[in-house]
């Protein structure tokens, strides 16, 4: 399955389609725009044009006041909070207003500025809440890097998809539209193969158009590949950065379903059989095991284990940022301690958490410089 990504804000005024009338616009009045609303676009199949290799990254920093740490998206520009706030699951459904509103407030107190949602998270009301909870709160919009999706919208044919009818153009041109008309800023891509990257990357040089950031992947403790393998590769040669979800592993790595399946969890909903097959399978019993030797390294560190699997995403360095999914506010207060069991992850403490997983050691060279 294909998904896309691309952020944009309805109170940009769009032109009547006129691309006479387009290559017009004052470069100050875009210039102004994207200054305004900094958003990111993530979407499946659009291409975009060259990003120089030896572009210079800044290197990480930290928040002054909430010890934030924050990273360049890929090889852009655009620095992002390490920890980002994801509203899948909870935004519209699992969580009411009220602490959507308490979550959004944590989070951005805590220096998180990328909150990542989608058209299809709640048939669209978690975009609603998000833009809701925003203008309640009177951020400024120019501090803020909010991502959406794009791809599964309506249940009309019309309705999903990436076609020109659900998205302004054919992907190949839409989101270089949308970049140009100041709607978005940045576009990446999510669950897509490396070789769809790249060859989304070849057509972009072919058209001269705007290129792809970062890639968003499922990336924990038991998903290791794509992030750890391919995505480094592709990050030096046309500076795709990766954005990971599922730190916890849908909830796996928090110990919760050690002793089966509670009634009021994710995995209990029919919805999520997957899940719970997954659970339950020879795999999942395994990886339950292997949590319970994770817990003496996380008592080392004096650590809880989902702050240790959160630390453990973020030790990657070409990992631009982890997106939370939670549902209450003591989960993301603690999820967010991960950044101060960063530090502590040493190459020897990896050395271990790879050998109980039984995975070959963690090695620099795999990641970027």
């Amino acid at each position: 399955m294909q998904v896309s990504i691309a952020c944009t804000d309805h109170n940009l005024k769009r032109g009547n389609g006129d691309h006479s009338k387009q290559s017009a616009t004052s470069p100050n009045v875009v210039n102004q725009a994207r200054a305004k609303f900094r958003t990111v676009a993530i979407i499946a199949r659009s291409f975009g044009s060259f990003t120089p290799r030896h572009h210079i990254s800044l290197k990480e920093s930290t928040g002054k006041h909430t010890g934030m740490k924050y990273r360049n998206l890929g090889k852009s520009g655009l620095r992002v909070s390490c920890l980002g706030l994801g509203t899948w699951v909870t935004f519209g459904g699992q969580v009411t207003d009220e602490v959507a509103e308490q979550l959004m407030t944590i989070a951005y107190e805590s220096g998180v500025n990328l909150f990542d949602t989608a058209e299809v998270y709640a048939g669209g009301k978690a975009e609603v809440i998000l833009g809701n909870i925003i203008k309640k709160k009177c951020w400024r919009r120019s501090s803020l890097v909010i991502t959406t999706k794009l791809y599964w919208g309506g249940k009309a044919e019309t309705e999903r998809g990436l076609s020109r009818k659900h998205i302004i153009e054919e992907i190949v041109r839409a989101m270089t539209y949308v970049i140009n008309q100041g709607m978005s800023m940045y576009w990446g891509t999510s669950r897509w193969t490396a070789m769809e990257i790249m060859e989304a990357y070849s057509v972009a040089r072919q058209f001269n158009l705007i290129p792809p950031v970062c890639e968003q992947a499922e990336y924990h403790l038991f998903q290791r590949e794509k992030v750890e393998v391919q995505l480094p590769e592709l990050y030096h040669k046309i500076g795709v950065g990766a954005m990971t979800w599922s730190p916890l592993a849908c909830g796996i790595i928090t110990g919760k379903y050690e002793n089966g399946i509670p009634e009021s969890s994710r995995a209990s909903m029919k919805s999520y059989q997957w899940l719970k097959e997954k659970i339950v399978s020879e795999d999942g019993r395994k990886q339950q095991a292997k949590l319970k030797e994770l817990t003496h390294i996380a008592e080392k560190l004096s650590c809880t284990l989902p702050q240790l699997a959160v630390a453990w995403c973020l030790r990657n360095e070409g990992v631009s940022s982890v997106l939370l999914g939670t549902s209450t506010p003591e989960q993301l207060t603690e999820n967010l301690g991960a950044i101060q069991v960063l530090p502590k992850m040493t190459s020897h403490m990896v050395s271990d958490i790879d050998h109980i997983l039984g995975n070959r050691p963690y090695s620099k060279k795999d990641y970027r410089s």
